[in-house]
């Protein structure tokens, strides 16, 4: 006979004999405190989880004792698992058990208000909370972040949204299975205009531009290359793109070498407070809640480490979750202002963080939610990004994009612990979304790609 009775038996007297109320003597429950499950210490977790579930089921040892006999322990499991989470239950309880496999880490991030939740939970204490000591690292721009995260130099960090999917398909790199835990922010970017084309605000005028964008896959080249499109401008042909790290997007509108941007925050913001620009479209006005930036990990850190990558992502959604709240942007703001983070003027960051703006021709603009964090990985956000680079020709051949959506954005995953720590999440991986007026259904991602009249493919 086992060590611990086996909570499912009719015979064995759940609640009955021992002090925890699981043995069927105080002896019995001794010995097993003494040793070692037979079965090992994952074995024992899965136990106590189910004794405790199918005790919040049958309070009463009568109900619990003819339910179990009547059915049979196999078909007992079974029928409470279509009604709880079982499996899911049973892991988080290993997760939290579990020690940190490594406490001390390197999280990478680029100076932009997109990293907020990864760069404030350091001087927060949203990672000390979770016994992590992690190290931020300010990194010059995105293809240096992807060489750090693919030679394991980085454990974590901020990337762009499109950048897993990118990564874990191979796209511009060697691949590596990359995940989205968790989304840092939406909204919050914009088209920035050299204060020399005020008058030329109709963007199809803008033929011959050329434009700054962060990385080849972003959020911001996307959306910028829709927005043209729908104006009648390829972006391929009729202006010219260039990649260039978000910090160095200011000095090159002021030295003539781009027209405008569509870039991150703060540096929108930043070209209007230096008096070279002024913000034609906050990418809101293309696509309210877009994803933006993302908290990022190999697969195979997670899998190595599930639970320190279990305490990251408490740090980072806890940490998310406190930026979503207005009320909690002046001390944000503070947190992530000074050098050796974002290293800008505060009155720039109010202006971004509050969405009460200047906008470079005169007006002061109130958009609340001009940027806003959310961290719920959403699959369609993904089949999304992966229909635009098929049609602008990143993609080659066909694209299972249900399958590798799933794969990257962990959204049932996110979910599951989001519900642990008190947040709730969308109850669906899937919604659609209208982007400049055009529905867009997750469902039908080949025929969305195919009704552009401007596209590569």
């Amino acid at each position: 006979m086992p060590i611990f009775d086996n909570p499912f038996d009719p015979d064995s007297h759940l609640g009955h004999g021992c002090s925890c109320g699981r043995h069927r003597s105080q002896a019995a429950h001794d010995q097993a405190s003494a040793s070692p499950h037979p079965q090992g210490e994952e074995a024992l977790t899965d136990r106590l989880v189910e004794t405790a579930v199918v005790q919040a089921f049958f309070p009463t040892d009568v109900s619990r004792r003819r339910f179990l006999s009547t059915v049979g322990a196999g078909t007992a499991l079974a029928a409470i698992s279509t009604l709880f989470p079982l499996g899911a239950a049973k892991a988080l309880a290993k997760e939290i058990k579990g020690p940190l496999e490594k406490k001390q880490l390197k999280i990478g991030f680029v100076p932009i208000t997109c990293a907020t939740p990864i760069i404030m939970a350091g001087p927060m204490g949203f990672y000390a909370k979770q016994g992590l000591e992690v190290s931020l690292i300010k990194t010059a721009g995105w293809a240096v972040v992807r060489d750090k995260i693919i030679n394991h130099e980085y454990d974590a960090s901020h990337m762009l949204s499109p950048m897993p999917l990118a990564m874990s398909m191979g796209l511009g790199s060697k691949p590596l299975a990359v995940d989205v835990a968790a989304i840092e922010n939406i909204n919050g970017q914009a088209i920035t205009m050299h204060i020399k084309h005020k008058d030329r605000r109709d963007p199809r005028q803008w033929k011959g531009m050329r434009f700054g964008i962060p990385f080849d896959y972003s959020i911001h080249n996307l959306l910028l290359r829709y927005y043209l499109a729908e104006h009648g401008v390829d972006p391929d042909k009729d202006v010219e793109l260039r990649i260039l790290p978000p910090p160095d997007m200011v000095a090159n509108l002021r030295a003539g070498n781009i027209d405008g941007f569509l870039g991150p925050e703060p540096f929108n913001q930043r070209a209007v407070y230096e008096g070279m620009a002024y913000i034609h479209t906050l990418s809101r006005d293309i696509w309210d809640g877009h994803p933006c930036c993302a908290f990022g990990v190999s697969e195979s850190f997670a899998r190595e480490n599930p639970h320190t990558f279990a305490a990251l992502f408490r740090s980072i959604v806890a940490a998310t979750e406190y930026a979503h709240k207005p009320q909690n942007r002046p001390a944000i703001i503070d947190a992530i202002a000074p050098a050796n983070y974002l290293n800008q003027p505060k009155p720039v960051l109010q202006q971004v963080m509050t969405g009460r703006f200047a906008d470079g021709l005169g007006n002061v603009r109130n958009v609340p939610d001009r940027v806003d964090f959310a961290p719920f990985p959403a699959q369609s956000m993904a089949v999304w990004i992966l229909t635009q680079l098929k049609r602008w020709g990143y993609i080659k051949g066909d694209v299972n994009y249900r399958q590798i959506a799933e794969q990257v954005f962990l959204a049932t995953d996110a979910r599951k612990r989001m519900a642990e720590m008190g947040y709730t999440a969308p109850a669906s991986n899937y919604s659609k979304y209208v982007i400049m007026g055009k529905s867009f259904d997750p469902a039908n991602p080949v025929a969305y790609v195919n009704s552009f009249k401007i596209r590569r493919t």
